[in-house]
Formats: C-alpha cells, structure tokens, sequence
C-alpha cells in the first residue's frame, strides 16, 4: 500500500500528514507536479524474471509512457535478497548512493513492478515521505531535490525511464538534510 509522511524540512519528528489514501497522495503530490499512477501487477514471481523478461511483461506500458514522455532509455534497477556478504556490501553500497539528497535535470520515472522503496522529496519547506509499492508509477521533475532509500534488506524491481541515453546522472547537493529524516524502515515500521 502506497504510503504518504509530510513533516517539515525543519522539524522531522513532526508529521504533518500520514496518510495511505489514494486520492489525498494523489492530490498531495501533484500541488507539486509530481504525479503517481497505478498499473495492474502483472506477475507474483518478478524476482525470477530476468530484466528482458520483466520488461516484455509491461512492453504496452512502457511503450506508451516511452511515446508520451519521449523516453530514450528505459532500463532495471533490482536488487533481491541473498544471503551473501558479497550481496550485503553490493546492497549497502547501492543504498548509501541513493541516500544523498540530489535532483536531476530529468524528470524521474519508475515502475515499482516488484517490493518496495521510498522517495523523500524536498519540496518547498517540506519533506514528502512517499513509499511505493508494486504497482505504483511515480514521476518526479526534472529538478526536484530528492532521495531513494531501499531499506537495510532492498527487495525490489523498477524500471526507470530516461528522456537521455546517459542514464541516471545525479547533481548532489551537497546538504546532510537526508541524514535526518526517516529511512524506509522507520517509516513502514511504524505503519505496520
């Protein structure tokens, strides 16, 4: 179930708003042109797919959200558990990346078709908690000062889309805002 925190930029114990309706997210997010969508889940065993397999499994929609947006690249980002120390340190590596607050100067775009991650967007004087499950589709401005937590065991598939051939290139702000705020962890453990 897709999940909505708003607190401060300020003040991060402070919630302003939680909230896993919909509508209320929907609404919430597009106040500041981000826009979330819904796309049926296609496929209980997405970690056995391998990526050209998950992409033919949701080839109508990428192709259209590839026509509508002008999208040149579209690609996977996984990662499943195992019980590796070669996995642990892979994943840790993968989520302290992620964790900086950065923008692009692209729009985001992900398909969550498996599990589940959390973008924390900088918006304005808040912070927008939103955690997306499988299913969710969700598309941040080009600009938009963010970041991707996967949580301390990441267990997803997206595809990302790319108006550029050069992939995720991300501008780090440079500001520890990031280190204060809830990771994925805190948040949905606290809703569960």
């Amino acid at each position: 179930m897709t999940l909505l925190q708003i607190m401060p930029e300020d003040a991060p114990d402070q919630v302003l708003l939680r909230t896993t309706d919909d509508a209320r997210i929907t609404s919430e997010l597009a106040a500041h042109g981000v826009s979330l969508r819904h796309w049926d889940v296609r496929s209980d065993d997405t970690p056995t797919l391998d990526d050209a397999a998950l992409l033919e499994l949701y080839r109508d929609r990428v192709d259209e959200v590839c026509a509508k947006d002008s999208m040149k690249l579209v690609d996977i980002a996984r990662l499943h558990p195992a019980p590796t120390e070669e996995w642990r340190e892979r994943a840790a590596t993968a989520r302290r990346m992620f964790l900086e607050e950065h923008r692009h100067s692209e729009d985001e775009v992900r398909f969550f078709a498996h599990g589940r991650g959390m973008f924390t967007l900088h918006l304005d004087a808040r912070v927008f908690a939103v955690v997306c499950e499988a299913g969710d589709l969700l598309s941040v401005p080009a600009g938009t000062r963010h970041w991707f937590d996967m949580g301390e065991t990441p267990d997803f598939a997206a595809i990302r889309f790319f108006q550029e051939e050069d992939g995720w290139v991300g501008d780090f702000t440079g500001t520890p805002i990031a280190g204060r705020f809830p990771r994925l962890d805190d948040i949905v453990g606290s809703a569960e």
